[in-house]
């Protein structure tokens, strides 16, 4: 045997090893390729003109560039008011079930009171009740409480989550008891323990759960029929699916609408990007230990 092969043995199934790596890559790429590719869509669609949109929808190069949808969608629509009562809406949702689901969390994870696991059972429960289901009763009520058509009817119904709660739940209960005990004896009540021992500690499920909640209620569409119906209180997702429906006349219209879209996907891309290495972070955590 020569000194190069005693110097370089190749190992058994290195080839292999490497062509399935470079196998994956390629399927997670072309995967990747088929999921941006609808986004690379609607941008393109949203710079074009009305009548490229129309005979080439699924160009993904604007000719010519025309940023006209823009100035319509701002000047033409009622984009800005749907916007401010989207931030105001989404954000006290977001905190609302940000704090809400912490504490209810808590007490299912830490407190022990009698009918604690069927509270438990009825959350379960509850995630999987389809939402169609309540439209109906949802609207009853509202329309009962007077709360019908109103900032309270699109916050107070959706400003808790049962799915908030078990993810809150489920991470408490991977945090030692022992953690709460020094401030016990120190002489703090259960709410300044939750407060300023167990809740910084859980921080990575908080972030997770400010991220989902912000998406959620920044795209919730289904419970806005059923608690407004005034133009004024149009969130972005119901005032798009009002232009979707033609109210600004005949056409397509595929750039004015497509941009709207654009200008609505922001928000959300912009918290999940500066949130994501949490997000991903406390993901991890939980599959350790889990």
């Amino acid at each position: 045997m020569s000194t190069h092969a005693r110097e370089n043995p190749r190992r058994p199934g290195e080839g292999r090893r490497l062509a399935s790596t470079f196998g994956g890559y390629a399927v997670l790429v072309f995967f990747a390729l088929v999921f941006l590719y609808p986004f690379v869509i609607q941008i393109a669609n949203s710079l074009k003109t009305e009548a490229d949109a129309t005979a080439h929808p699924l160009s993904p190069v604007p000719g010519p560039l025309s940023f006209g949808a823009y100035d319509r969608v701002f000047f033409q629509t009622d984009l800005p008011l749907w916007l401010g009562n989207s931030l105001l809406v989404t954000i006290i949702i977001t905190v609302g079930r940000v704090f809400l689901d912490s504490m209810a969390g808590y007490a299912l994870a830490r407190l022990r009171f009698r009918g604690r696991r069927e509270v438990f059972g009825a959350i379960v429960a509850v995630i999987a009740v389809p939402g169609v289901v309540l439209f109906i009763p949802k609207f009853l009520v509202l329309n009962q409480l007077g709360m019908y058509d109103s900032y309270a009817a699109l916050i107070l119904p959706i400003i808790a989550d049962a799915g908030g709660v078990f993810i809150m739940k489920q991470f408490f209960e991977s945090i030692p008891v022992s953690v709460e005990e020094a401030a016990r004896i120190d002489g703090a009540g259960v709410f300044r323990t939750f407060w300023s021992v167990v809740l910084p500690m859980a921080r990575p499920a908080l972030i997770t759960l400010t991220i989902i909640s912000f998406q959620s209620s920044w795209n919730e569409f289904p419970h806005t029929l059923v608690a407004v119906q005034s133009p004024e209180l149009f969130t972005l997702p119901r005032g798009l699916a009002d232009l979707v429906s033609g109210s600004l006349g005949v056409g397509t219209q595929y750039p004015l609408k497509l941009g709207a879209a654009v200008l609505a996907t922001i928000p959300v891309a912009i918290i999940f990007v500066v949130f994501q290495r949490y997000f991903v972070r406390g993901a991890n955590e939980g599959a350790d230990k889990g």
